[in-house]
């Protein structure tokens, strides 16, 4: 099982970026795909969810209106537009790929950084 964040990187107050996360080794499609972030000293929280069939999705309320969270699942990918980018969303991103149920299960990628500064 593999998850490749990409996409990160340096942007000023109010830029954009378009975060990236390729799966490989699971049934991407059954899956629910979600982005986590984790600023220096502070604990890793949710920031966007997607369900398989990408019929919802549900955001953390600081980044509402600014972020989308969508999926292609022809191509295992789950993405992260962020736009009106602040400072105060530097942070390391992960994606999250979880099988819903009984059986749950979770797989982590290793983490894109999105430093925020002009």
């Amino acid at each position: 099982v593999q998850l490749v964040e990409s996409g990160g990187g340096l942007v000023q107050p109010g830029g954009s970026l378009r975060l990236s996360c390729t799966t490989s080794g699971f049934t991407f499609s059954s899956y629910v795909m979600s982005w986590f972030r984790q600023a220096p000293g502070k604990e890793r929280e949710l920031v966007a969810a997607i369900t398989s069939g990408s019929t919802n999705t549900n955001y953390v309320d600081s980044v509402k209106g600014r972020f989308t969270i969508s999926r292609d699942n022809a191509k295992n990918t789950v993405y992260l537009q962020m736009n009106s980018l602040k400072t105060e969303d530097t942070a390391v991103y992960y994606c999250k790929a979880t099988r819903p149920g009984w059986n749950r299960i979770d797989y982590w990628g290793q983490g894109t950084q999105v430093t925020v500064s002009s």
